[in-house]
């Protein structure tokens, strides 16, 4: 019976001692103190949690610009820099996202997937307007024409979201002009849904000639 109560005893403060830390880390994520997250997974909390949103303290950081925790984490040699969130998304894909090029050069020395089935760190690069980012990623062998699940290429997100360089930048790297996404849009078709006129009318000129337009 003393036994009993003493393993019961026992197992709650290390309950509660977990349901601590659970509290600290997170609340260090969101307030950038890499000093607390390294202090606690060097007690042997594990880095690769999630919070009750689904967010891996990685994914947590970027998404609140906690950075410098960011670069903590990816760095950390017991983070799993392939892991996803609950919505599918790797600490590279929201590094490309905010456009934090260490963070990401740390991920990918890390063995981050450069590429994966559906959205790519490169389509996130794209929608975040994040032209360095984007160029890390083309030169560690980004698939440039990948495909997201509604068809869409990083060249389509990027007439969308991010500026003319950025759009040129992939046309160079072979980014193909004529493509369509499962609702049979191509990239000037998009451009002109975003009323960029001028620069749809570029893409076509790119589409018929097989080339940059520029």
């Amino acid at each position: 019976m003393i036994r009993k109560a003493l393993q019961t005893i026992v197992i709650t403060a290390i309950c509660s001692a977990h349901a601590g830390s659970y509290d600290d880390f997170f609340r260090a994520v969101v307030r950038d103190d890499s000093r607390t997250l390294q202090a606690l997974v060097g007690r042997g909390f594990d880095p690769n949690s999630v919070d009750e949103e689904g967010q891996t303290g990685l994914t947590r950081a970027l998404m609140v610009d906690s950075f410098e925790a960011a670069l903590l984490l990816a760095r950390l040699p017991t983070t799993d820099v392939r892991r996803r969130n609950r919505a599918g998304e790797t600490g590279l894909m929201v590094a490309a996202l905010k456009g934090q090029v260490d963070i990401c050069r740390a991920l990918l020395e890390r063995g981050a997937s450069v590429d994966s089935e559906g959205w790519t760190a490169l389509h996130y690069a794209a929608s975040g307007n994040s032209l360095s980012a984007l160029k890390l990623l083309l030169t560690r062998g980004a698939a440039v024409d990948a495909r997201a699940p509604n068809g869409r290429t990083p060249l389509m997100m990027a007439v969308l979201h991010a500026s003319e360089e950025v759009a040129d930048a992939l046309l160079a790297a072979g980014a193909d002009p004529a493509a369509r996404d499962r609702a049979e849009y191509r990239p000037a078709d998009l451009a002109r849904l975003a009323g960029r006129d001028s620069y749809a009318q570029r893409l076509e000129a790119a589409e018929k000639q097989g080339r940059n337009p520029r």
